[in-house]
């Protein structure tokens, strides 16, 4: 399953990607930005682990390798709550560094809204970047998401106590509905 954007593909995980995946992984600024699950520094071995359990745990596809003119660019993924909130799902993302600035995370953002909604069962998607990732707000903002709180002193990155946003989308808010296609 691809989502074919033009320069911009949201396809599945290859074993081919580990080497450009732990390239674009192993950044500081991409961690820093990250949940702290994600590990750092980002290695081969962390690379071929991530694309080999998600090759086993992604169907319907959820996570997906963001291409960019033929190169790996970054990822994107869907998680599906469970229990009271089995309607909602949460986005998370990150591009590498040197793919910033070209609008990338914002059109595989808007892809993977549209896709979401249309496959799963759920109302409402939502994002949370740390309040001083301005970059990843305005993404998401870009996406259609709007900022539902600021929830302070939240998360702890860095050995920093931060504050946090929660960002969403609901499938009333579309345009389109319940045909889901206007995002």
């Amino acid at each position: 399953m691809e989502i074919n954007l033009g320069k911009i593909v949201l396809r599945p995980w290859t074993d081919g990607d580990a080497v450009q995946l732990a390239d674009i992984a192993n950044s500081k600024e991409v961690y820093d930005n990250l949940r702290d699950a994600f590990p750092h520094p980002y290695s081969l071995k962390d690379a071929k682990e991530w694309i080999s359990f998600i090759k086993r745990n992604n169907y319907p596809p959820r996570f997906f390798a963001i291409e960019y003119e033929s190169w790996l660019a970054g990822s994107i993924g869907i998680t599906l709550k469970e229990d009271i909130y089995r309607r909602n799902a949460e986005i998370g993302y990150f591009i590498g560094e040197q793919f910033k600035g070209k609008g990338i995370a914002s059109d595989a953002v808007k892809a993977a809204v549209r896709y979401a909604f249309e496959t799963f069962d759920i109302v409402r998607i939502y994002a949370e970047p740390l309040a001083e990732n301005l970059a990843s707000r305005r993404v998401l903002e870009k996406a259609g998401l709007k900022c539902e709180a600021t929830l302070k002193d939240y998360v702890e990155k860095n050995g920093r106590i931060q504050d946090s946003c929660v960002y969403s989308i609901l499938l009333k808010d579309l345009d389109v509905y319940p045909g889901k296609k206007n995002i």
